[in-house]
């Protein structure tokens, strides 16, 4: 298939759901909602056989994180491309944006820490809140859209999305990364999340969105770097990530662009 036959199937079944998932993206702090079974079983199986070994994709790894990601979709199979901008096509957007109640979203085209992403044995994300902006620092992040696409993956194996709706130091709700199910989140400054750690030898996929808006979905306008914290039993971490938040964010108040270039984005040039 290619990302029109993606986006249609993608939109209808969206549009069977959709009162539901709006009555459920309202109910958190972290607004989120998924759908189950988006696309045919068989497509969702070839995406997953069509990711990258994890050694030719980029490690991010520090006490913040741990995980494997890929932006530069020319490198790999042309159905990563197809999948990941899918989710770019304007029927979709349309119809998440009915759901979210959120507007005037954007695609990202250069998937500004979009893509692909995989999670082997032992990899982690630590509680955050996404950067506040895009590459450029001109449009506000809004929303993830999260597809997950291993088959047969259980909660258990771990690599699944945690919301902490009542920030890091608190209690934490649980979305599995379930074989061919989207999550929808909005980001904003009260937007922490997470992943498991991954304690099985397998690996978990997912395809990556993020949609930007000229205005952003608090009040008031802010800007933040990715904001790291230590989960609740790791207090020594947490100290040590809010050192690491302060310096970053004090970076880059004088460096509007940051003074390290950005690597996780789609070079088409």
């Amino acid at each position: 298939m290619d990302r029109s036959q993606y986006a249609a199937i993608i939109e209808k079944r969206l549009r069977e759901e959709l009162e539901r998932m709006r009555d459920e993206f309202r109910e958190h702090t972290v607004q989120s909602c998924v759908i189950d079974h988006l696309l045919p079983e068989e497509e969702v199986v070839t995406i997953f056989k069509a990711f990258p070994d994890k050694d030719t994709m980029m490690l991010k790894k520090s006490l913040r994180e741990n995980k494997y990601v890929a932006a530069q979709m020319n490198k790999y199979s042309s159905l990563l491309e197809e999948i990941v901008f899918a989710f770019q096509d304007p029927r979709v957007l349309k119809v998440i944006e009915e759901i979210t109640g959120i507007h005037d979203m954007i695609p990202d085209e250069h998937l500004y820490a979009g893509g692909i992403s995989l999670m082997a044995k032992d990899n982690f994300l630590n509680p955050h809140l996404d950067n506040s902006h895009d590459k450029n620092r001109q449009m506000y992040r809004v929303l993830n859209l999260l597809y997950y696409v291993t088959p047969d993956w259980r909660e258990e194996f771990g690599g699944n999305l945690e919301l902490w709706d009542n920030g890091p130091k608190e209690s934490q709700r649980v979305i599995t990364a379930k074989f061919n199910r989207l999550a929808l989140m909005a980001t904003h400054e009260k937007s922490w999340h997470s992943v498991s750690q991954v304690v099985v030898d397998r690996s978990r996929c997912c395809v990556s969105n993020y949609y930007f808006s000229a205005k952003p979905l608090e009040d008031h306008d802010y800007f933040h770097v990715t904001s790291f914290r230590g989960r609740p039993e790791q207090p020594v971490r947490d100290l040590v990530l809010q050192g690491d938040i302060a310096l970053r964010q004090a970076v880059r108040t004088v460096f509007k662009k940051g003074i390290v270039e950005n690597k996780h984005v789609y070079k088409k040039d």
